[in-house]
């Protein structure tokens, strides 16, 4: 992964791990992975990458798993030191992993422009051709699940006398399918990059590009938020809503005590909770679900 080694402050690359995110998680823990005084946003924004070939353990939100084969997966997980106070006010957290999100999609982007790679449906230019986010954390195509994002916040290792107690680690795992056959593909809800665009890299090279993107546009996009995150918040919703999936869209939230909520998603709030109204016409703020969107509303 040479871009990505220029990009970033640090990278392991493992033949195969259980879990990226759990494997970055520990090197936090054990100080291989030192992010002590990143968080200054004085000093440049420090990134470490842990990727993998195979993932045979991989988790995503709400501990669904992620498995993942030589080739076919982008299974990379990125760590960052941010200043506690930011990572815990409710008010502009839930923007840490929308920030994830429009990076992986920066990197996609660019990675396709560099390649030259074209969409393989006829009429499919711009932005519909584009892979959008439905809202937490999944990267969508052409209506498809391309790919998801697992965001977890990590204690800083002891210091000295004490514990860094100023700033937080925030493990950012994502995951893509790549290169995934279509009669391998994890469900019929899911797609791979190279079933909608070419001519695209070596399996390897489209993964040293994007995470390579990814580390260049979440190293800005955290830097910006983090000195200003008020301010910042203002600027990523409008960005999220332009390249949103789920938004207009009949939705479904799946909480983890087993209910669900089911409506029109209308749209974001400025702490990036969603507003699902339902067909009694109440609007309802989701924080944290799984959000499920649904071809046409459920009779």
């Amino acid at each position: 992964m040479p871009a990505t080694c220029r990009a970033a402050d640090q990278v392991t690359l493992l033949d195969e791990v259980g879990s990226t995110n759990t494997l970055a998680r520990q090197m936090v823990a054990d100080g291989r992975i030192d992010l002590v005084g990143l968080s200054n946003p004085a000093s440049p924004m420090k990134i470490a990458v842990v990727a993998a070939d195979t993932q045979s353990a991989g988790r995503g939100r709400l501990d669904h798993t992620w498995t993942s084969r030589p080739g076919e997966s982008f299974t990379v997980t990125f760590v960052v030191a941010v200043p506690r106070e930011v990572a815990v006010d409710e008010s502009v957290n839930g923007w840490l992993q929308m920030i994830a999100g429009l990076s992986a999609l920066d990197a996609i982007d660019d990675a396709l422009a560099i390649s030259g790679a074209r969409p393989l449906a006829a009429g499919a230019v711009g932005v519909a051709a584009a892979p959008r986010l439905k809202w937490p954390n999944d990267v969508y195509l052409a209506g498809r699940k391309l790919g998801g994002i697992l965001a977890e916040m990590v204690p800083l290792p002891q210091q000295g006398d004490g514990v860094d107690t100023s700033s937080v680690a925030i493990v950012f795992g994502i995951g893509l399918n790549l290169d995934v056959p279509a009669d391998r593909l994890p469900t019929d809800e899911s797609t791979s990059l190279q079933l909608h665009y070419a001519p695209l890299p070596s399996p390897d090279g489209l993964r040293d590009a994007i995470a390579a993107g990814v580390v260049r546009s979440l190293r800005r996009r955290l830097a910006a938020f983090v000195s200003d995150p008020g301010r910042r918040a203002a600027v990523l919703l409008r960005e999220t809503r332009e390249r949103s999936y789920t938004l207009g869209r009949h939705a479904v939230a799946h909480f983890v005590d087993g209910t669900e909520l089911e409506g029109v998603a209308e749209d974001l709030n400025p702490d990036a909770s969603l507003i699902l109204r339902t067909a009694d016409g109440a609007e309802h703020t989701v924080r944290t679900a799984d959000v499920g969107v649904l071809p046409t509303p459920r009779v």
